[in-house]
């Protein structure tokens, strides 16, 4: 069985994409899963060297990841990798992770930022997700929003059947972790940001935080799995 596949979820980072997928493949083969993307991003991923999937139109995160699940469960790969497209994760991190797997076992490890070096609406969006998915879990959850993760091949069989998209199929993450009675890990990494403009509609972003919230609430309420 091949050791660990880096999986990343890319939509119009035609900019960036290839600087993330040089970097990575110094530590692992890359698949990057073109989610609609219109301004070349599928092109540039496969000339930086990795391996690329389009799925059209676009599906968002959750479907993008999924794709990328089943691609390496095909490939008898016995970890993923998950990073952003938008250089906010640095690559040369993902040494952390495959060290925090050895010292194991662990299902899901997440890559944990620093909040105060976040934009200030990001930092009130991410402090305020901290404490209800913490809440909703029954867990401490230091960062509930990273992407940044690595994640067990029996894990990754257990999130085949979800349908979230964008930040609920992350969340799902968690929910399927703790209820399987899987271990849960964390490592620090680097907070990212390049001065761009936030996208947060703050109504919208928290009515949707509540609304996954309670529905993991009332999951994690419910008889183990095993």
């Amino acid at each position: 069985m091949n050791s660990v596949l880096i999986v990343i979820p890319a939509f119009n980072e035609a900019k960036s994409i290839a600087q993330v997928v040089r970097g990575a493949r110094r530590h692992a083969p890359v698949l990057v899963v073109d989610d609609g993307s219109t301004d070349g991003t599928a092109a540039a991923a496969a000339a930086a060297g990795a391996e690329v999937l389009i799925q059209t139109p676009n599906q968002g995160k959750g479907a993008a990841l999924r794709a990328g699940f089943r691609r390496a469960l095909e490939l008898y790969y016995e970890n993923v990798i998950t990073l952003d497209a938008d250089g906010q994760h640095d690559p040369r991190e993902i040494p952390q992770f495959l060290q925090a797997f050895e010292r194991g076992p662990v299902d899901l490890i997440v890559g944990r930022r620093r909040f105060d070096q976040m934009p200030l609406v990001r930092r009130l969006a991410n402090t305020f997700g901290q404490w209800l998915f913490t809440w909703a879990l029954g867990q401490t959850i230091p960062d509930n929003q990273s992407g940044y993760r690595l994640l067990s091949r029996r894990l990754i069989e257990k999130l085949l059947d979800h349908t979230e998209t964008g930040f609920e199929f992350e969340v799902a993450m968690f929910a399927t972790c703790l209820k399987s009675r899987y271990r849960l890990a964390w490592v620090p990494i680097r907070t990212i940001y390049a001065g761009e403009a936030s996208h947060i509609q703050p109504l919208q972003h928290t009515l949707n935080f509540i609304r996954v919230a309670w529905s993991t609430h009332q999951r994690m309420r419910g008889p183990a799995s095993g």
